[in-house]
């Protein structure tokens, strides 16, 4: 497919787990990727990946939580690729398991500072080079989490639910602008993200954690990377061209009930 072909994709995140494996996909559809992270050694892991398979990437390294960097990243893409006309925000941290009474305050405020801020930074700078392409598309990474309660995880929970807010309001900000603003609301998935929750829930056994989930899963497993991708992918191609401000849960029917 080359649904993204002479497309500027930025991906936050872009160093592993979902935001990877993203940017592989929007490269394998046509699109220049620029890659974001504030870990460079793997980021420049990911764009090796993929100009080995062929694609189109450039990294830049930066902390979404910095306005300056933020704007940085944006001004690379116009300036390496010429434009922007997708923007996935997808960097995120999980924070700390632990009841909201006993939850450390720093933790709190950079889970925060991470996943909402840096959401809305990446929305900010990114709007007017949109613009400048007569619209656009922006996919921003919420959560199961920010769609129902999350016991031990309320800094996690309260920023997805945040991210999934300003998704809405930012669809509506943006409409005249021919810019679309969608949310992808994963359930638990194959990253190193839910391993660490594994291991901080039940550190005697982290796999327990992974079995009970599954039992409560109705398709009995954790999602992979790749199926959050095509998501993302679908919701910033023209085939989702009169879908904005919504959230799509893809958690194997775990929030269904």
């Amino acid at each position: 497919m080359s649904r993204f072909s002479n497309k500027v994709v930025i991906v936050t995140g872009a160093s592993a787990g979902i935001g990877r494996v993203t940017s592989l996909r929007f490269a394998s559809e046509g699109a220049s990727v620029v890659a974001v992270d504030l870990n460079e050694e793997t980021l420049n892991e990911t764009v090796e990946l993929i100009e080995g398979a062929g694609g189109t990437a450039h990294a830049v390294v930066a902390d979404v939580t910095v306005s300056a960097e933020v704007e940085n990243y944006v001004n690379q893409a116009v300036e390496v690729y010429g434009g922007v006309d997708v923007l996935f925000n997808n960097a995120g941290i999980e924070g700390h398991v632990a009841p909201l009474e006993a939850y450390d305050e720093e933790i709190f405020d950079k889970v925060l500072n991470v996943n909402v801020k840096g959401v809305w930074l990446g929305m900010r700078h990114v709007v007017d080079a949109m613009r400048l392409r007569g619209g656009g598309n922006i996919v921003n990474t919420a959560s199961g989490a920010g769609v129902m309660a999350t016991p031990t995880l309320v800094a996690y929970g309260a920023s997805k639910h945040a991210v999934v807010g300003m998704t809405k309001t930012a669809a509506i900000e943006f409409a005249p602008a021919g810019i679309r603003v969608n949310a992808v609301c994963p359930g638990v998935v194959n990253t190193r993200m839910i391993r660490n929750i594994e291991k901080m829930t039940i550190p005697e056994d982290p796999e327990e954690y992974t079995k009970m989930t599954n039992e409560r899963v109705p398709l009995g497993r954790y999602a992979e990377p790749e199926e959050i991708a095509g998501l993302v992918a679908y919701l910033a191609s023209d085939e989702a061209a009169y879908i904005t401000g919504a959230s799509y849960i893809i958690d194997g029917g775990l929030f269904v009930s």
